[in-house]
C-alpha cells in the first residue's frame, strides 16, 4: 500500500488544501491510506424508515422520509436557528439547524422526497430532531437497500466545516470509486488461507460500505487480527534480536554473599512463589544472554526481597547492581529496606536521588568508579553522566511504567555489554496488556503472600455511617493499631480538594482529640513531610490523614486500616494500591471505602469489585474493561509499537492470542524473517514503523 501512504489527501475530489489540513489536525489523516485506514466506530441500521406518527423520544435513532412544507429561519446573532417542518402523510416533524445555516437552507426544497436521519429529542413539548443528516430520496436508495450505516468520529471544528460522519464517508466513496487498482495485500498468501482471512481488497470496501452484518463481521475481524498480528511480530522479533544477537552477562555462580544471607539472614521463610521466580531469574543470568524479565506481584508479595537476592547473585558474579525507583519516598523506602539486610552481610549500598548534596554525590560517584561501591538505589538521578559504574551487571527498575524507554534505555548503556534488567510492578497488567505493552519481556508472577499475613477486608460506608466508622477506627487505635485517612487530589492545584484535606485533617483532630493526628500531601516541603511520616512510622502518631502521596513508598506495618475518602474519584488500580498499604503484619487489617449515597452505575460496580476481591489481577482486568486500555495509567498506546484502530485490548483478546500464536509460529520456523514469503510482513512492519515515527514527530 506504499503507493496510497504517499498520496496527500489534498487531491482526492471534495477535500482541497484547507480541509486537508483539518484533517491533518483533527483527525491525523494525511495520505489516502489514512483515510482508507480511519474505520468507522460504530454502524447504524438505515435500512427501516419510520413513519412520523410512530416516532417517541425514546427512540435511538429514527430515520424519516417526506416533503419539507415549511421553512423558517428565527432569531438573531448567536440564538439563530433554521427551522424545517418535514411531512410524510401520518405527521409533521420539526427539523432544527444551529450552525451551517445557509448551506443546508441551499440544499432543501418542497419539491423533492428528503430522507431526515437523526436522534428524536423533546423541545418545548414537542419532538423535534436536531442537526438531522439529510438526503433526497433517489440518491439514498442504495444505501437503504444495503441497510448499515457507518459512524466516523468527527469533531465540531470539522463538522463547522462540513466534514461530519456522512462528509467523511463520502470522501471515501469518492476515494474507493476512483482507485481502480486492487489495494496491494498486506499479509503472505499462506497467513490468509490457514486463518480464513477476507482479502485487504474486499475488506476495505466492506467495512465502509457494509452489505449485511455477517460479511461486515469478517471484514472487521480481518483488521483487527491484522493489527494484532502486526504488534505482536513486532514485538517477537524485537525480542529475538535480542536473543540472537546481544549477548548478555555471563552469571555462573553462586557465592559467599548470597549462601550467608539465605543460611543467616533471611527474614522470613521464602514462599514457593518467590523461590519459582529466583529460579527463573538465574536460569536467564546464567545462560549467556541478557536477561529482561518483567516481575508482577501484588503490594506486600516480597518482591523487594527477590530483587535483593538476585542483586547479592551479581555481587557474588563481582557486579554492581542499581535500582530506580520514580519518587524520592519510594527510593528511600527500598534504601532502608535493603542497606539494613546487606550491612549483616558487609556489602555497601548508597543511595542518590535528587536531594543528595554535592559532597554524597562526590563520594558515590567515586565509589561507583572504583567498584567498592555494590549497590546504588536512587531515582532517576541515576540515569544522569556523571554516574559511571566501573562495572554494571543487573538493573532493577521498580514501578517501571513511571518511567520513558529513553530513561530506562540511558541504564542499560552504562556499560559495554548491557546488564540484565529486572522490571517490578505493584500494578498488576491485565494479561492481554502483559501480551502487548510488555510482550518482549519474559513474565515472572509472585502471586502468593508471604506466611502469616490476613486478606484485607474491604467494606463500603456511606458518609451517613461516619459514627459507626469513628467507633470502629477508636476500637482499633486501642488494640494498639494505627490508620491512614485519603483523601483524593488529582490535581495538584485543585483548591477544593485541599479544602477537602484540611477540613478532613480538622475534623480528626476533632473527633480523637486523645490521638496524635499528622497530615502528608505533595505541597509540603520536604522536612515536614519526613517529620509527619517519621512520626507516624515510630507510632508516635496514630492518624495520618494524607493523599495519594502515600500509594506507594510508605511501610508501616502496624497500621491496620486504610479510610478512602470520596472512594467513588479513584480507579479500580489505584484503590487496589491505596488498599495495600495495610496488611503488611500479621494482624487483620481493613479498608473503608467512604462515598456519597448517589452513585454512578459504574462507581458502584467499582466498590462491589473492590468489596468482593483482594486478587489484583482480577481488579486490573475488571478495571481495563471498564475503563479501555488507553486509560490505565502508564498503559497508553505510547507503549504499542503501533497505533490500534480498531482492536480493543479489552474485548478482543481471544484475537490477540490467536495473532500471538501464529506470530510465534512464524518466528519459530523463520527468526530473523528472511524467507521470500516472508518479505510482505518485513515491508509492513517497516511500513507501520514509519508512520508511527512520523506522527510522533508531527504531533
Amino acid at each position: 500500500m506504499s503507493e496510497l501512504a504517499t498520496l496527500n489527501i489534498m487531491y482526492l475530489p471534495g477535500v482541497g488544501p484547507r480541509k486537508a489540513e483539518l484533517l491533518k489536525q483533527e483527525l491525523r489523516i494525511v495520505s489516502y491510506e489514512d483515510l482508507l485506514y480511519y474505520f468507522p466506530y460504530r454502524y447504524v441500521d438505515r435500512s427501516k424508515i419510520f413513519k412520523i406518527n410512530e416516532i417517541h423520544p425514546d427512540m435511538q435513532y429514527v430515520q424519516v422520509k417526506g416533503r419539507i412544507v415549511a421553512l423558517r429561519t428565527i432569531g438573531e446573532g448567536r440564538t439563530k436557528r433554521l427551522s424545517a417542518w418535514l411531512d410524510d402523510g401520518t405527521g409533521r416533524i420539526e427539523l432544527v439547524w444551529f450552525k451551517g445555516l445557509k448551506y443546508v437552507q441551499g440544499r432543501l426544497r418542497s419539491d423533492l422526497d428528503f430522507i431526515a436521519f437523526g436522534k428524536p429529542v423533546v423541545y418545548g413539548g414537542q419532538i423535534n430532531i436536531v442537526h438531522p443528516e439529510m438526503e433526497k430520496y433517489d440518491e439514498s436508495k442504495v444505501r437503504l437497500q444495503a441497510g448499515l450505516q457507518p459512524q466516523y468520529i468527527t469533531s465540531e471544528k470539522l463538522k463547522s466545516n462540513f466534514l461530519n460522519s456522512r462528509a467523511i464517508q463520502k470522501l471515501i466513496f469518492n476515494l474507493l470509486q476512483g482507485y481502480k487498482e486492487k489495494f496491494p495485500e498486506t499479509l503472505p498468501a499462506y497467513l490468509l488461507e490457514k486463518q480464513k482471512l477476507m482479502l485487504l481488497n474486499d475488506a476495505l470496501r466492506v467495512i465502509h460500505f457494509p452489505p449485511d452484518n455477517i460479511t461486515l463481521e469478517k471484514a472487521r475481524f480481518r483488521f483487527k487480527f491484522e493489527e494484532l498480528f502486526y504488534i505482536q511480530l513486532s514485538i517477537l522479533r524485537l525480542k529475538n534480536q535480542r536473543t540472537y544477537n546481544v549477548k548478555g552477562l555471563l552469571f555462573e555462580r553462586v557465592g559467599a554473599y548470597l549462601n550467608a544471607y539465605y543460611k543467616e539472614y533471611l527474614p522470613f521463610e521464602l514462599t514457593e512463589a518467590q523461590k519459582r521466580v529466583i529460579r527463573e531469574i538465574r536460569r536467564d543470568m546464567g545462560s549467556g544472554r541478557q536477561m529482561n524479565r518483567l516481575l508482577q506481584g501484588d503490594v506486600g508479595s516480597g518482591k523487594t526481597l527477590v530483587a535483593l537476592m538476585v542483586m547479592l547473585i551479581a555481587a557474588d558474579n563481582n557486579y554492581q547492581s542499581c535500582l530506580m525507583a520514580p519518587t524520592e519516598i519510594l527510593a528511600n523506602q527500598h534504601y532502608e529496606t535493603i542497606a539494613s539486610q546487606c550491612d549483616k552481610i558487609g556489602i555497601k549500598v548508597a543511595l542518590l536521588t535528587g536531594s543528595s548534596n554535592k559532597s554524597e554525590r562526590d563520594k558515590i560517584h567515586a565509589a561507583l568508579e572504583s567498584g567498592e561501591l555494590l549497590i546504588l538505589i536512587g531515582t532517576h538521578a541515576l540515569i544522569e553522566d556523571k554516574v559511571v559504574f566501573r562495572n554494571l551487571g543487573l538493573v532493577v527498575i521498580d514501578e517501571q511504567h513511571r518511567f520513558g524507554v529513553e530513561q530506562r534505555a540511558r541504564l542499560w548503556k552504562k556499560n559495554v555489554t548491557p546488564p540484565h534488567v529486572l522490571v517490578m510492578t505493584a500494578t498488576p497488567i491485565p494479561r492481554t496488556l502483559a501480551m502487548t505493552v510488555y510482550g518482549d519481556l519474559d513474565v515472572s508472577v509472585i502471586d502468593q503472600l508471604p506466611p502469616g499475613r490476613k486478606p484485607i477486608q474491604t467494606q463500603h460506608f456511606f458518609h451517613n455511617h461516619r459514627n459507626k466508622l469513628n467507633r470502629f477506627l477508636h476500637q482499633e487505635i486501642e488494640k494498639g493499631r494505627q490508620i491512614y485517612v485519603v483523601y483524593p487530589l488529582i490535581e495538584e492545584s485543585e483548591k477544593m480538594d485541599y479544602k477537602n484535606l484540611s477540613e478532613g485533617y480538622e475534623y480528626m483532630k476533632m473527633a480523637f482529640p486523645q490521638y496524635e493526628v499528622v497530615m502528608v500531601h505533595g505541597k509540603m516541603k520536604a522536612a515536614e513531610k519526613d517529620e509527619a511520616m517519621q512520626a507516624f512510622a515510630s507510632g508516635k502518631a496514630h492518624i495520618m490523614v494524607a493523599t495519594t502521596v502515600i500509594e506507594v513508598g510508605v511501610n508501616v506495618p502496624n497500621a491496620s486500616v486504610m479510610v478512602i475518602e470520596s472512594a467513588e474519584r479513584f480507579g479500580l488500580s489505584q484503590l487496589h494500591q491505596l488498599r495495600g498499604r495495610v496488611g503488611r503484619g500479621a494482624e487483620q487489617s481493613y479498608c473503608i471505602l467512604m462515598t456519597s449515597y448517589k452513585l454512578a452505575e459504574e462507581s458502584r460496580k467499582r466498590m462491589e469489585i473492590m468489596v468482593r476481591t483482594n486478587d489484583g489481577f482480577e481488579i486490573a482486568e475488571a478495571d481495563m474493561k471498564m475503563r479501555g486500555p488507553g486509560d490505565l495509567e502508564g498503559t497508553q498506546q505510547s507503549g504499542l509499537p503501533f497505533e490500534l484502530k480498531i482492536a480493543n485490548l479489552s474485548r478482543d483478546s481471544q484475537v490477540l492470542q490467536a495473532a500471538r500464536d501464529v506470530a510465534l509460529e512464524i518466528l519459530e520456523d523463520d527468526p530473523m524473517l528472511e524467507k521470500p514469503e516472508n518479505q510482505i510482513l518485513v515491508r509492513r512492519l517497516t511500513a507501520l514503523a514509519r508512520a508511527k515515527l512520523n506522527w510522533s514527530m508531527i504531533s
